[in-house]
């Protein structure tokens, strides 16, 4: 049976990430946020201290370097592995700052690219290095499957053409994981995704955006002319298989959104643990005692906020579970991702309205928390999308029976 309580051995990784966000994180989050695209220095030390942690474990450090489905982890046992230590050090480290954590080098969401789908060869040429991911295109946002970026083989070398927009940590990362086509006439089941260099001449810094939230992570565009790599930079297999489809570029996602859920999970948790002393502060006391009704306003709708957290959590676990035991998790990582994105924005939202002006102030951090919040209910798949994906499964039903 599984049991959803924090494992005993990775006690100390979510003590050690609780640490980082409290004393490094959280006193710098309002820096970050009003100085737009500047790089936190602060960084860098403790990007070094990950990486000794990573290198002195088996079951990874605290941060987003995403998680490797291993086939011989395959049996009867119950095994907590890399994806729910790695879901467990995210929610701490996102308690403190959402952004920060985006911002870290090497432990971006292109690194669960690779580690989903990347060769050992792969694995041991690009490991160590920050890796972005480039999707979404102006035409192509939720819709996936619609990629204009083109891929085509000239000799040795693949030569990519296209556009990307939004890509998390574009400017500061060492290479791009980017996802085209290698035939559109071919459908999703041509989509690849290809190791790029960041400092090839073909990806070309398009702009850097100013956004609502996560504002110390930086968000670039691009513009592929050209692009050249070579062909062993195609991630997974080269053959475009029509019965697969577009299940191994979705692999990916398998990973990633479990870990978008568990940041949304750790926003959700810092603006109700300060709303909670703020109420105190104002002498209302959440009785957990006691029906909700019986109970000021502000204490209901608090109860009813820290429960639907409750359900994202451990649905975000469950998928985090699934994974380090082999058993396929497309319907639990988007329901998981689906709920926890939309409890992000409706509890930092709530929390806001319940502290009044000291949600609203810069004095805290509350209306920062709830400005983070909305992308995580956007990027790696919208909540449409994934109510989509979940209906599908449960039906049973086809991209092209259910649109």
């Amino acid at each position: 049976m599984i049991d959803l309580e924090i494992p005993k051995k990775f006690r100390p990784l979510v003590a050690q990430a609780n640490q980082v966000a409290t004393e490094v994180f959280r006193p710098i989050s309002r820096k970050y946020d009003l100085a737009e695209h500047e790089y936190p220095k602060e960084l860098d030390m403790l990007a070094s201290l990950i990486d000794g942690m990573n290198e002195g474990s088996d079951i990874g450090g605290a941060g987003a370097t995403g998680v490797r489905r291993d086939e011989s982890d395959k049996g009867e046992g119950n095994r907590n592995g890399s994806n729910l230590a790695t879901v467990l050090g995210v929610i701490e480290l996102c308690w403190g700052d959402v952004g920060l954590l985006l911002s870290m080098p090497r432990q971006g969401l292109g690194n669960s690219a690779i580690a989903s789908v990347a060769t050992e060869e792969q694995l041991e040429r690009y490991g160590g290095k920050w890796a972005a991911m480039a999707i979404t295109e102006p035409e192509a946002g939720s819709d996936s499957a619609s990629i204009r970026t083109t891929a085509e083989l000239d000799g040795d070398e693949y030569v990519l053409n296209g556009e990307k927009i939004y890509v998390t940590s574009g400017e500061r990362a060492d290479l791009v994981v980017v996802w085209a086509s290698l035939d559109r006439s071919q459908g999703r089941a041509a989509i690849k995704s290809f190791i790029v260099e960041r400092s090839n001449p073909g990806l070309k810094l398009d702009r850097l955006e100013h956004k609502l939230g996560i504002r110390a992570s930086d968000t670039a565009a691009f513009i592929l002319e050209d692009c050249r790599v070579p062909k062993e930079a195609l991630l997974g297999s080269p053959d475009i298989d029509v019965k697969q489809g577009f299940g191994g570029a979705m692999q990916t996602f398998d990973n990633t959104r479990p870990l978008v859920a568990a940041m949304a999970i750790g926003v959700a948790r810092a603006s109700l643990d300060e709303t909670r002393l703020r109420l105190a502060e104002a002498g209302i006391e959440i009785d957990y005692t006691r029906p909700a009704l019986a109970q000021p306003a502000a204490a209901a709708r608090f109860l009813a906020m820290e429960s639907d957290y409750e359900a994202a959590r451990l649905l975000t676990l469950h998928a985090a579970w699934m994974a380090d035991n082999s058993r396929p998790n497309s319907l639990q990582a988007s329901m998981a991702k689906a709920k926890a994105g939309r409890t992000a924005v409706d509890v930092t939202l709530g929390c806001v309205e319940l502290c009044g002006s000291v949600g609203y102030g810069e004095s805290e951090l509350l209306e920062k928390w709830s400005r983070d919040a909305k992308i995580l209910d956007i990027f790696e798949g919208t909540q449409q999308i994934q109510l989509l994906i979940v209906a599908r499964q449960l039906l049973g039903k086809s991209s092209a029976e259910l649109r």
